[in-house]
Formats: structure tokens, C-alpha cells, sequence
């Protein structure tokens, strides 16, 4: 459980998108960056949704992930209602294996800007590191363990194939 205070937002539009946004907050979780996790749909929970892109910044949010499958249209509705910066995560869909949703969240309007992330949990794992990324700006305790982590990753490829 994240007891930290949030300054990611991770959003979804349903509950079966958590499976591929819960790697945002994995990696969150090991940089030791606050968040929090809703479901917001941008045609189910429309209410909510501007709700919560109204709120957010004076919830005192610095990023938001918002991942949407199909017509995909979370992020972008979230990212004109805030000047948070919004990272969209295409969530693979039956129809396009998600093609549809890249595209939706990528081909905004220009002054409607949503940072798009590749498809599927590759996405939201990358979208987590460059949340972090803009969290460690300004909080060097973050950019201490961003490093850390990129060192350790770095350190995890062998120089040789293992067979040689």
C-alpha cells in the first residue's frame, strides 16, 4: 500500500485496464514516489472525471497517467482541463491490439498536449520511470533512487552472451 503523498495521479478508464497500469505504480512504488489510483472514465464517469482533472493540482498532484483503451479518450479530455503534464498509456484493446488507442491518445490537437507512451504494460512501466522523472526535478531523494535504478539496470546486462 502507498502511504507517501501523492503526487502522481494513475488513472484508468476501467477496471480491467489495471492489469497493464499497475506496472506505473510498481515502479512508482520502488522509486518511492506518492500516488494515487482511480478509475476515471472519460464516457462512463464524466462527473468524475472533471472532478478529478479540476482538483488535481490543488490535491497537490505533479503528473498524471492516464492509460484508456479503445477510443482512448482519458488523457486527452484530462489534459485539457489541467496544466499538469498528462503521460497517456495506449491499453492494448481486443478490436486493434491497440492501435486505436496509440493512435487516439497520440494524434491530439495541437495546444492539447498528452506525452504518449508505447502500448501495453511496456508503456506504463516507462510511463512510471518518466513520471519519475519529472518528480526528481524537484525532489532529490527521487532522483537519487531514478539513478539508482538506471545504474542497476544498466548493471543487470551481461557484456557477453552467457554461452561464450
Amino acid at each position: 500500500m502507498n502511504t507517501q503523498k501523492p503526487v502522481v495521479g494513475v488513472i484508468m478508464g476501467s477496471q480491467s485496464d489495471w492489469d497493464t497500469m499497475k506496472e506505473a505504480t510498481e515502479v512508482l512504488t520502488a522509486l518511492g514516489v506518492g500516488f494515487e489510483a482511480r478509475i476515471v472514465s472519460a464516457h462512463r464517469t464524466p462527473k468524475r472525471l472533471v472532478e478529478y482533472a479540476e482538483t488535481a493540482a490543488d490535491r497537490g498532484l505533479k503528473v498524471i497517467v492516464a492509460g484508456a483503451g479503445g477510443a482512448a479518450h482519458l488523457p486527452g479530455m484530462v489534459a485539457s482541463m489541467t496544466a499538469l503534464p498528462v503521460l497517456g498509456v495506449p491499453v492494448e484493446s481486443k478490436a486493434l491490439s491497440g492501435m486505436d488507442s496509440l493512435l487516439s491518445i497520440a494524434q491530439m490537437p495541437g495546444g492539447v498536449p498528452v506525452g504518449t507512451l508505447a502500448i501495453g504494460k511496456a508503456g506504463a512501466k516507462n510511463a512510471g520511470l518518466l513520471a519519475a522523472s519529472i518528480i526528481a526535478l524537484m525532489d532529490d531523494q527521487v532522483a537519487e533512487k531514478l539513478t539508482a535504478w538506471r545504474t542497476a539496470q544498466s548493471d543487470a546486462v551481461a557484456a557477453a552472451p552467457v554461452d561464450q
